[in-house]
């Protein structure tokens, strides 16, 4: 998006890692501001986007792919549920808070843009992963949703379920869930960031007018719906 012209607002709530994200962007030319939030915070999150439109004078789009895996290879039995709760606090609640501030601001404005990441473990549901398979099960109900209240105002909401891609969010998936999880894809290999970044772009761009409440698929033939 910075490639194509976007101004970006950062939220992250590591600030180290945030501060390089910010630096590599800035490198490249684009117009980068960075602020500490934890999208499961609802005061951190209504505080922020207010302060991006004080700072940009607009929100146009909103990308949320925030999001934590949780435990891997767990049966229910022996996942916690404190960590349940964890991980629906970080990818359920917190595209709920981020959608709910974005999109009062969007629909003031008449125009927006607003993608969640799903997953595909929301559609199929991973075994050993039922935190995660919940929350983004989650996510996929609030994009139908909400896409339906706001479908007149000029403000789409759409998602995106990917397969397996290779991120730092893997990083501690185990060999075995990851494994499983790749041997399901047609495709035979996990996703690049590349790829989910480029059909990012085209569903929050002003071209895709006409989509609104739809999961997108990026799952190297493994979607079969």
């Amino acid at each position: 998006m910075v490639a194509e012209g976007a101004s970006i607002a950062l939220f992250d709530r590591n600030p180290v890692l945030m501060e390089k994200t910010v630096q590599e962007l800035s490198a490249s030319g684009g117009s980068v501001r960075a602020y500490s939030v934890d999208i499961a915070q609802e005061a951190q999150v209504r505080q922020a986007i207010d302060q991006v439109v004080a700072d940009f004078g607009k929100l146009n789009v909103v990308v949320n792919s925030a999001g934590i895996v949780g435990p891997t290879s767990t049966n229910i039995t022996a996942y916690s549920t404190a960590d349940f709760e964890h991980v629906c606090a970080v990818n359920l609640l917190g595209s709920f808070l981020i959608t709910k501030y974005a999109v009062s601001v969007m629909a003031s404005q008449n125009y927006g843009r607003i993608l969640l990441m799903a997953s595909i473990a929301g559609k199929e549901g991973n075994p050993g992963m039922v935190g995660y398979s919940v929350s983004k099960a989650g996510v996929i109900g609030l994009v139908k949703a909400i896409a339906k209240e706001y479908a007149t105002t000029g403000v789409s909401i759409n998602g995106l379920a990917p397969a397996v891609i290779k991120t730092a969010m893997n990083d501690n998936t185990s060999p075995e869930q990851l494994a499983y999880m790749t041997a399901k894809i047609p495709m035979g290999r996990l996703g690049q960031v590349d790829e989910v970044a480029a059909m990012v772009c085209f569903i929050v761009s002003a071209e895709n007018s006409f989509s609104t409440g739809f999961i997108y698929d990026i799952s190297g033939g493994r979607a079969t719906y």
